[in-house]
């Protein structure tokens, strides 16, 4: 076979439809075993980076040269009976993807050496009568096989379609015999990079060949070719300091990996710990013809901690008001390393002369500075001036061949100044238990307040803050609480019977300081309030059967024992004896019945009700009974002058009242 590309078949290679043939370098078509089948097609596949063709060879001749019965004809090991010889002979037909006009072409051909005459060949399959529909076709009288349009071999690799001859009436006389249609592979796509965005890490000092990454590129092509063996390179780096080659790239692999010594590769010398990297991928192994993709990695020096923070002085100075509390001094350091990881990151210790807790600090997380606060007020007069020892670290362990040095502790002197502070009262609160009603004048109690100001040699004064009620007075000199108006529990100023009261204690310092005490006040409750009962009104029918006027309850705004039980009787001043009652239900209610029907009008009944307290206390009130007309289910009162409310709601409502207590 001859074939030439014009430019010398440079890298001349060959591919045979069957793989019982081969091409050898000069041309000559060579058999790899005995050959059986006359009237076999072969097609073969000629290609350099330049140029390629097809060319069909049809085998006209033949005969079975060596080969046992069962290698010629094919015996199934369970059948002891030679198959049928087909006369349909076809070879798998192979075509460039990618072909240009003019279409259709003839790509292969079909061979029955026993057709009878008049019969015709029939092709189905995908891409003849399923879809893609239309890509292949046969002459039916000749068996050539055609294709009518350009084909993509990473669309469809291979069709599998089938041949059989018919009769004139389209009745299948032999087959269907499968016919493999290869689509050949061209170089005819990019190396793409799918996975990005590519960034790698790599720890600073790393030693030389460490593997930061791994770069992979996807060929559509096929990848049993040339066209989809890739081989990878670094085209630029950037920045190119301190040396353009900082790192290499496997060319099969594609791994990353550093070249420079672990001394160059230090993060704190680098002008920038960031790399980018253009990394070309190019099939075609390599070669020049290659079509060539790109990416960019992205590589990071990561930090290591190797550099311990260091206090910018080894002195700090900071001063506070007494009784003051807060951030007091900013401690700053020195650090190299990077701010982001928690090898820069400053954490900060007391060590020594904090015994009484009073201080805390703290790391701000922006600056790395320690902010160091009071937490518990100072007292001058206890102590004016603090040292501090204070150690800093990072928050991530340092590497072995680095310590924290004499730089990493500072101390820290804290002056205290002297404030004017207000007067303590004590105890605070203040608790005293009277009874109610005790005269004006009595003595409560005398207050203490205390100046902290030990060494200032002040006198007190003494004041009313709140008096809600306006029973107190103070005496500003020695402090003595006495009572200016009668107290008493039943005020709305007594809250579950204590009474609560303010008073200031005040220096004489410059400005003066002042001081807030409390005096809580527990009364006792003495029988100072009587009785009342309820309701004060009430309905009746002047024909009703059930003579129940109305249940009574009575209230008593003083304590337990000066309460219930309670009295219920009628005042008999100017009352008929025979016509009311009053019954006792229990020990805050009782029930005022008729013993005869009244004529509709109001009455007036004198209710007289007294507690249990000693002595006892009792009250008188008149309840007012409306006598009403009642017909047909409404009650008329207006005779009476009375509220329109039916008796029955009242008896109802009544009931209701005693049933809860």
């Amino acid at each position: 076979m001859t074939f030439s590309d014009c430019k010398g078949n440079n890298k001349l290679h060959y591919e045979v439809s069957s793989p019982y043939f081969k091409v050898n370098n000069d041309g000559s078509l060579v058999a790899l075993k005995n050959i059986s089948a006359v009237g076999k097609t072969l097609f073969v596949h000629a290609r350099t980076p330049h140029a390629e063709d097809m060319a069909e060879l049809v085998i006209v001749g033949g005969k079975d040269i060596q080969g046992s019965l069962q290698d010629i004809f094919k015996f199934a090991r369970t059948s002891p009976v030679p198959r049928q010889k087909r006369s349909i002979v076809v070879s798998p037909i192979l075509i460039p993807e990618n072909q240009r006009q003019p279409f259709p072409r003839d790509v292969g051909k079909v061979v029955d050496s026993d057709r009878p005459e008049g019969s015709k060949f029939r092709l189905t399959g995908r891409g003849v009568d399923q879809e893609p529909k239309g890509i292949f076709r046969i002459n039916e009288n000749t068996g050539s096989v055609s294709v009518t349009r350009t084909l993509d071999r990473e669309t469809i690799a291979t069709y599998q379609l089938f041949v059989e001859t018919t009769d004139v009436n389209g009745k299948t006389l032999e087959g269907p015999v499968p016919l493999e249609v290869i689509v050949i592979d061209q170089n005819d796509n990019r190396p793409t990079f799918r996975e990005g965005p590519y960034i790698g890490h790599v720890m600073e000092g790393s030693p030389t060949g460490t593997t930061v990454m791994r770069m992979t590129a996807f060929d559509a092509d096929d990848p049993a070719t040339d066209n989809a063996l890739l081989r990878y390179n670094i085209r630029q780096q950037t920045p190119d300091k301190p040396s353009p080659n900082m790192f290499y790239i496997d060319p099969e692999k594609g791994d990353i990996v550093t070249v420079v010594s672990p001394a160059l590769l230090d993060r704190e010398t680098l002008e920038n710990p960031k790399y980018e990297l253009i990394i070309e991928a190019q099939d075609m192994a390599g070669l020049d013809v290659g079509l060539i993709g790109t990416a960019t990695a992205t590589i990071m020096i990561d930090d290591k901690n190797d550099h311990s923070p260091k206090f910018t002085k080894k002195e700090f100075q900071a001063t506070v008001e007494e009784g003051a509390v807060g951030v007091i001094v900013n401690l700053t350091v020195e650090d190299k390393d990077d701010p982001t990881t928690g090898a820069w990151r400053a954490a900060y210790t007391i060590i020594n002369g904090n015994p009484g807790q009073s201080f805390e600090i703290h790391t701000n997380p922006q600056t790395n500075e320690g902010m160091l606060s009071v937490v518990k007020p100072l007292d001058y007069e206890i102590s004016a001036f603090h040292t501090l020892l204070i150690k800093v670290e990072n928050e991530d362990p340092l590497v072995p061949d680095v310590s924290y040095g004499p730089s990493s502790t500072a101390t820290v002197h804290i002056t205290v100044l002297d404030v004017n502070e207000g007067p303590v009262f004590y105890p605070d609160p203040m608790m005293v238990t009277r009874q109610e009603n005790i005269s004006v004048g009595s003595v409560l109690l005398t207050v203490n307040a205390t100046d902290p100001d030990s060494l200032q040699h002040q006198t007190i004064r003494y004041s009313v803050y709140k008096d809600p009620a306006g029973w107190l007075s103070i005496n500003p000199i020695n402090g003595t609480v006495d009572t200016t108006a009668v107290l008493d529990r039943e005020s709305p100023f007594v809250h579950n019977s204590v009474y609560t009261a303010l008073f200031l204690a005040i220096d004489s310092g410059n400005p003066p300081a002042t001081g807030t005490g409390t005096l809580l006040i527990t009364l006792e409750d003495v029988n100072d309030n009587a009785p009342f009962i309820y309701p004060t009104v009430a309905e009746v029918c002047d024909d009703a059967k059930n003579l129940s006027v109305v249940i009574l309850g009575a209230s008593d705004k003083d304590l337990h024992p000066n309460t219930d039980p309670f009295k219920f009787e009628i005042h008999k001043q100017g009352v008929p004896d025979k016509v009311w009652k009053v019954s006792k239900i229990n020990n805050t209610h009782a029930l005022v019945s008729l013993l005869q029907n009244l004529n509709k009008a109001n009455y007036h009944l004198p209710i007289m009700v007294t507690d249990s307290g000693k002595p006892p206390m009792t009250n008188v009130t008149d309840l007012r009974v409306q006598v009403c007309s009642c017909k047909n289910s409404k009650v008329d009162c207006n005779a009476a002058g009375a509220l329109h409310v039916s008796l029955t709601s009242v008896l109802l409502a009544s009931l209701f009242s005693l049933a809860c207590l």
